[in-house]
């Protein structure tokens, strides 16, 4: 039996990074295309995949090479949103689901729609005990960063980790250090699209053993 698509015409924002669960992804959008998605689905409370870019830009520019992107992406869903101007849209979104292209199509209007699976969640799974380091390393930088928060202001500064924080779970910490670790796209988009959560900290750990970053 076919299964039935996550959703249908789902409308794609390639970026040039990656979105994870849970992740946080703020957006400042000024092109005609993404203005339209971005008012109809804060309108209606709907999301939108973001789907990391393999070739071409993320601002549209004539002659450039066409568009192409990866086949897993995240849904997005706004939580915040400001149109400080005519034109102009700041909003910040947080990653939900995961999802596989079925099928994509690019509308006459340049934005791109596809039909979607979903990719199953990674299963809640406590640290092994030579990976517990992650976590340690995790808290430690996440309490740096509320601490200078309450020195510049406190509300005003924003944490690129959202909560609830989610030590004790090799998906969430794993995700989290993705995000925070200086790599590749490409890097970031295999390691979200990995089915495993411990295979992702795995490798989490020896990225963070390469940068410096010790038990």
């Amino acid at each position: 039996m076919t299964t039935q698509p996550l959703l249908r015409a789902l409308p794609l924002f390639p970026l040039g990074t990656v979105l994870f669960p849970d992740g946080l992804l703020p957006l400042r959008i000024f092109e005609v295309r993404y203005l339209d998605m971005i008012g109809r689905c804060h309108r209606n409370g709907a999301p939108f995949g973001v789907v990391s870019l393999t070739q071409g830009q993320e601002v549209r520019r004539p002659g450039a090479e066409a568009e192409s992107f990866a086949e897993v992406g995240t849904l997005a869903v706004i939580r915040e949103f400001d149109a400080p101007q005519a034109g102009l849209m700041q909003i910040e979104c947080v990653g939900t689901q995961r999802f596989r292209l079925r099928s994509s199509e690019l509308q006459k209007h340049g934005l791109w729609t596809a039909e979607v699976d979903a990719v199953p969640d990674d299963v809640p799974l406590a640290l092994p005990d030579d990976l517990q380091h992650t976590a340690d390393a995790l808290r430690r930088l996440v309490d740096t960063l509320e601490e200078r928060r309450r020195m510049e202001g406190g509300d005003g500064v924003r944490l690129p980790i959202g909560q609830p924080y989610r030590f004790e779970d090799c998906g969430w910490v794993a995700n989290r250090w993705c995000e925070l670790l200086p790599m590749k796209t490409e890097l970031k988009q295999r390691l979200m699209a990995l089915d495993s959560p411990l295979m992702r900290l795995e490798l989490v750990s020896d990225l963070l053993a390469r940068a410096g970053i010790s038990k």
